[in-house]
């Protein structure tokens, strides 16, 4: 293999900077102990896959930062540590001016990563964190949140989770009712983690494009929480994008297998950026070059592929995909350009 093209790397990175969907910090602070910011500095922390330094040497221009809370929690109990989980957020880019903005349209987005900072946008991981009423998504709104992921690992008591035992057979007539209102409001609907009876629902109802922020390739990897791909065909009717995990289980099948072999020994099998771009490969050849991104998961996992275990990666990736002969342009659509128009579509800027 030839060695990649770190010119063209750069000016791709350059002129659309890595829009990535989900990124985990804000629960990896909360679970450290440290949502308080007191005693942590995030312009440098090797701790976790995250720090301030890595993701401006990573090219990343916007981040959606996950809100995420447990979804086990009751609904009063989720909502407030929802609220928790955006306060810290702020605070979070507060404490880092110089690195980070807020934004919540695009025209804010384009002029955060103008100034030279990271666009950070906040995203709610699950259907629980709205508290089981539609009013709910209205002060999510308001509060900044521009996506929602419909379940978590658990169902809602209105949408069927990928991880969990069907209850809805995919949405309820109370879940289409959801899609509809995020819709009105302008929050994108997420499809990840969610099951496929769900997906296809909520393509059914939704009239604005979806994202999926955080899964991978079902064909290669039979894993539940990948995209099967009679789901990826259905995102060029609809606009939507799927934004590739980096997640090792959900990008190799030996690996998969391997974690859940209760009989396995030695080392796991290799996983490498190889992997991520044959993900990425396959959701552009079935959905097409206008619906394919990224979205890293990045501390919101156990295990990450070599080259790929931390957000300085991205370069790499970019580099691998140069290599099989992409585009400057469709590289472009892939690390932010796809992003965008969704976020755009949905929010009227």
């Amino acid at each position: 293999m030839t060695a990649p093209q770190p010119d063209l790397v750069a000016e791709v990175l350059r002129d659309s900077p890595v829009f990535d969907g989900h990124n985990d910090l804000p629960w990896a602070l909360r679970e450290a102990g440290l949502s308080t910011l007191d005693g942590v500095d995030l312009t440098t922390q090797p701790r976790f896959h995250t720090d301030l330094h890595r993701l401006r040497h990573g090219g990343v221009g916007a981040q959606w930062w996950s809100v995420y809370v447990p979804s086990t929690l009751p609904d009063d109990e989720a909502v407030t540590q929802t609220l928790e989980q955006i306060d810290l957020v702020h605070r979070m880019v507060a404490a880092y001016p110089e690195y980070l903005s807020l934004a919540t349209t695009v025209d804010e987005a384009h002029a955060v990563v103008t100034s030279g900072r990271i666009a950070s946008l906040l995203g709610a991981e699950g259907g629980h964190s709205m508290g089981g009423e539609l009013d709910g998504l209205d002060r999510l709104y308001e509060l900044g949140v521009r996506y929602m992921t419909l379940t978590h690992n658990d169902n809602t008591a209105w949408a069927d989770s990928a991880t969990d035992s069907p209850r809805s057979g995919g949405l309820s007539d109370f879940g289409r009712d959801v899609v509809r209102r995020m819709n009105a409001l302008g929050i994108i609907v997420d499809l990840a983690h969610v099951a496929a009876t769900t997906m296809n629902d909520a393509l059914d109802t939704t009239s604005k494009p979806v994202l999926i922020t955080h899964s991978s390739a079902q064909a290669l990897t039979p894993h539940v929480r990948n995209v099967p791909d009679q789901v990826l065909a259905r995102l060029a009717s609809n606009g939507g994008v799927c934004m590739v995990a980096f997640v090792a289980e959900f990008v190799n099948e030996s690996f998969r297998q391997w974690v859940h072999d209760r009989d396995r020994e030695g080392p796991p099998p290799p996983v490498t950026v190889r992997d991520v771009a044959d993900h990425i490969d396959h959701v552009r050849d079935v959905a097409g070059i206008d619906h394919v991104g990224l979205g890293g998961d990045f501390d919101g996992c156990p295990e990450l592929p070599d080259g790929l275990t931390d957000v300085s990666g991205y370069p790499r990736l970019i580099g691998e995909l140069v290599n099989r002969g992409w585009s400057k342009e469709d590289l472009r659509r892939l690390t932010g350009e796809n992003a965008l128009r969704v976020l755009a579509d949905n929010t009227g800027t």
